[in-house]
């Protein structure tokens, strides 16, 4: 679909990537990796053909379609969210226009035998059958499951775009795109803006539904649930590898040490030709040796190695004084603004050294139940209580805000390291991006991504026992996060973490509160236990309203029966023997079928009810008796069916 051919770019003279080349075939997931400033962005622009490169082809067919999410875009605010979504049919109303037109056309003329008018006819009857195709009228019900899938509720579609924040309104871009059904889709870190529903719904549609992908996102499990061929930059080259990210790390690190292995080999190499010409190079019987090995070593093609940073920086909180052994208590608290109720009835309490995650999708109170934790607000109702000597660290999703412009990235470090920390504030600001010169740079010029990262380095350096981080691995690429996960892990205080990433989350935290519908709820265990029964309940929930419409009992037709009884089995007796027999094949199978789903349905009850907080469910315990009971009566009507279609058949 797409062919890259000897590709290179350069930046003031300085080669980004060199003699890049390979292809994008249909229906691959592509996951583009490397290090910060690799190119991968700057890739993703010339493949969607707003970058030029400096030298090298990007080959597209003329009926190949692009879509392209940038990070940052120029958003527009002049429509709903329903009309900026129905931009991705444009092409479906212009053809509806012209249908229009045509369809007009033909009712003004009379020259109905004449060979023009037939003409016309064909070209409505093309023009329609394609209309037909494209879905038609009947594309809103696609545009709805696809806002929905991303966060939006129905009542949003009619509400101006400018209503909502800038990460919604990517939201729309995302579904306009994905709407739109490009032949290549080219996505930069497009989970930045999506709550864990929307990430796994994306997830699904991308695997399943979408054409050739090329995604750059700093979420592992993102990149595995969805990529299968990942292609990295690094040295200025690329590598393809024809397998999910997880498998890539293990194969590049295998790569690497065979490059260690080739360098130091090449290394012992070029000592020993250097050792030879420096020996004889004033000898004249060795002249022309000399002068080969020169050209040797000049025509030698070094071997490099991959960049990593071997660093071995372990950041470190610093945990000031013990804390209460409650640090939060939430007693019904509630929270409204005018009608619009954000949570209610919220009980819960946060022992010393936990570590929680705050989890739901976007506006459903997570952010506004921390405001109220830090006191920044204070009209709610109920009684929330801070533990004794709580001292809270927090890190807001606008902390990049507050940062002062006149310093530079060290100074601002440098304020509020204390003690050894401080002989390692370069290699902590080379951790988080700001090596060599960076560290230099005044904050006014920083990037949104590298203030957020900024804000993020001089909170972890403050002595607190209590983190409360909202969203704080947004702008962090993978080894970022990783050396702030393993500074979370090895915090001996409090943490409450408002985040997104799965694979951040997991094995971090050992408890997950959900946010959603008004409540929160608690549930015992790491984000994927969590997950896994959110996924079981959905399923219960799908199976009962599957059940309202299970087989129920029907009594044998009298006349069949009675025919049968008497043997009279005249023809339109025959004919309604064989309709009853059909019938009842029908009703046996659904029998059936709805025994297995039954089945299902108690052991996912059964596993859940196997767990601490699952025991504790009296709901779970109703549902479990009521899919019992489902499940003997579909046996007895199953019974009850195949007795009589035995007896109907041996009557035949």
């Amino acid at each position: 679909m797409i062919s890259v051919d000897s590709l290179s770019i350069e930046f003031n003279a300085t080669p980004l990537f060199q003699d890049v080349s390979f292809v994008v075939n249909k229906k691959d997931r592509i996951a583009l990796v490397g290090k910060n400033g690799a190119g991968k962005s700057t890739m993703l622009k010339i493949l969607a053909g707003q970058q030029l490169p400096t030298t090298g082809t990007v080959s597209v067919p003329r009926d190949c379609t692009i879509g392209y999410l940038p990070q940052v875009m120029r958003l527009a605010d002049e429509r709903t969210v329903r009309q900026e979504a129905e931009l991705a049919f444009a092409h479906i109303q212009d053809l509806k226009d012209e249908l229009a037109r045509l369809q007009q056309e033909l009712a003004d003329r009379t020259d109905y035998d004449s060979p023009d008018y037939q003409k016309l006819i064909d070209r409505f009857t093309r023009e329609n059958d394609r209309f037909t195709l494209m879905g038609g009228d009947n594309y809103q019900g696609e545009l709805e499951r696809t806002l929905q899938g991303l966060g939006f509720e129905r009542r949003d579609f009619d509400r101006p775009t400018a209503e909502f924040s800038g990460g919604w309104r990517m939201r729309v871009e995302l579904a306009k795109l994905l709407l739109m059904s490009p032949d290549v889709l080219l996505l930069d870190e497009p989970t930045n803006h999506l709550d864990i529903e929307s990430i796994q719904w994306l997830e699904q549609f991308l695997a399943t539904r979408a054409n050739a992908v090329i995604l750059v996102s700093h979420d592992r499990a993102f990149l595995n649930n969805v990529t299968t061929r990942t292609i990295e930059i690094s040295c200025g080259r690329i590598y393809d590898y024809k397998v999910k990210y997880d498998e890539f790390v293990r194969l590049r690190q295998e790569r690497r040490e065979q490059q260690l292995r080739a360098y130091e080999n090449q290394q012992k190499q070029i000592e020993d030709t250097e050792a030879f010409i420096e020996r004889f190079r004033y000898k004249a019987t060795k002249a022309v040796q000399v002068q080969s090995r020169i050209k040797q070593l000049e025509k030698l093609e070094r071997v490099e190695v991959d960049e990593e940073d071997t660093s071995a920086l372990r950041l470190k909180f610093t945990c000031s004084s013990r804390s209460g052994n409650y640090p939060v208590i939430c007693e019904d608290v509630r929270k409204a603004y005018g009608d619009h109720v954000v949570f209610d009835h919220v009980n819960l309490t946060i022992n010393r050294g936990e570590k929680v995650a705050f989890v739901g999708r976007n506006g459903e109170g997570k952010s506004t139940l921390v405001k109220c934790i830090m006191g920044q607000i204070a009209d709610y109702t109920g009684r929330l209580t801070l533990g004794h000597n709580v001292q809270i660290g927090y890190f807001a999703q606008n902390q990049a805000q507050l940062l002062d412009e006149s310093q530079t990235v060290f100074d601002t470090i440098d304020r509020v390291a204390v003690g050894d920390i401080r002989l390692k504030i370069r290699d902590i600001l080379g951790a988080f991006m700001f090596g060599g010169e960076a560290s230099d740079k005044p904050v006014r010029v920083l990037s949104g991504g590298e203030r957020t990262r900024l804000a993020m380095i001089r909170l972890l350096l403050q002595p607190v026992n209590f983190l409360i981080l909202d969203e704080p691995t947004n702008h962090l690429d993978m080894r970022s996060k990783d050396v702030l996960k393993e500074a979370i892990a090895s915090f001996e205080g409090t943490v409450i973490l408002v985040s997104h990433d799965r694979d951040f989350l997991d094995g971090l935290v050992t408890k997950v509160y959900e946010f959603g519908g008004g409540r929160v709820k608690e549930h015992i265990g790491g984000i994927y236990d969590f997950l896994r029964a959110k996924n079981a309940a959905l399923e219960a929930d799908r199976l009962d309203a599957l059940f309202q419409s299970a087989p129920k009992k029907s009594a044998v037709d009298a006349p069949v029966q009675e025919a049968v009884s008497q043997g009279n089995l005249d023809w339109q007796a025959q004919k309604e023997l064989n309709r009853r027999i059909k019938k009842l094949e029908k009703q046996i199978a659904e029998c059936e079928a709805s025994v297995e789903e039954t089945d299902a349905a108690i052991a996912i009850l059964e596993k859940q009810m196997a767990t601490p907080e699952g025991a504790a469910d009296v709901s779970l315990y109703e549902r479990h008796a009521r899919f019992k009971k489902q499940q003997d009566e579909t046996m007895e009507l199953w019974e009850q069916a195949s007795e009589e279609l035995e007896k109907l058949r041996g009557k035949k």
